[in-house]
């Protein structure tokens, strides 16, 4: 026995068919709000102060603030020490999470530089990599004191990351990404900066 779909089914049948593909995609896209403040060192949590006080000597332009996404709240230390700037993170916790480092193109090796380049080139039309921090994440290291010693000398080592800002033509027009990359340069995230303090996590 053959059962006929009458014209209402078929329309409720699409309904739901595009609400499962709508569901499936922001599924796989999560959106997520960043703000951050700038705060007094007062207000920085004793905790976080204390595991980084130790490590603050001869810094300048040492700035804190205050970082809310999607209801996670972390905090964040800048300052500058020798000819590089730094920005340690701190979980609500207290934990630090990562410490990293402004550097340039020349400061990475050239074959990873390559397979960064390669990517990019091969994922947009146009790229333009507005800035680039190395990044030294505190579970890849035994101790606090570890991550900072391998920060401060700015160390090549397989644990790192590194985090790119880069401005790109797509066939959907211009668009700000922040993309993360192993030490080889093997492409890790990409998250897609949407203005105002808006990121779009693409994996």
């Amino acid at each position: 026995m053959t059962t006929k779909l009458h014209a209402f089914d078929i329309v409720k049948f699409k309904g739901i068919f595009i609400l499962m593909l709508f569901l499936g995609v922001t599924g796989f896209a999560q959106v997520k709000s960043e703000r951050e403040f700038r705060i007094k060192k007062a207000q920085f949590p004793i905790a976080s102060l204390e595991k980084a006080e130790p490590h603050l000597e001869g810094v300048r332009r040492l700035r804190f603030y205050k970082e809310i996404d999607a209801g996670k709240v972390s905090y964040e230390i800048k300052f500058k020490k020798g000819r590089l700037h730094y920005s340690v993170e701190f979980a609500d916790s207290g934990e630090l999470e990562d410490i990293e480092v402004r550097i340039k193109p020349v400061d990475i090796p050239e074959e990873s530089w390559k397979a960064i380049e390669g990517h990019l080139s091969g994922s947009f039309l146009k790229h333009k990599v507005r800035k680039i921090q190395q990044q030294y994440r505190r579970v890849s290291f035994p101790s606090d004191s570890v991550t900072f010693r391998n920060a401060y000398q700015n160390l090549l080592l397989p644990e790192i990351r590194y985090e790119l800002m880069v401005y790109t033509k797509t066939g959907d027009g211009y668009r700000d990404y922040e993309i993360t990359y192993d030490a080889r340069g093997a492409f890790i995230m990409m998250k897609q900066s949407l203005p105002p303090n808006y990121d779009h996590v693409l994996y």
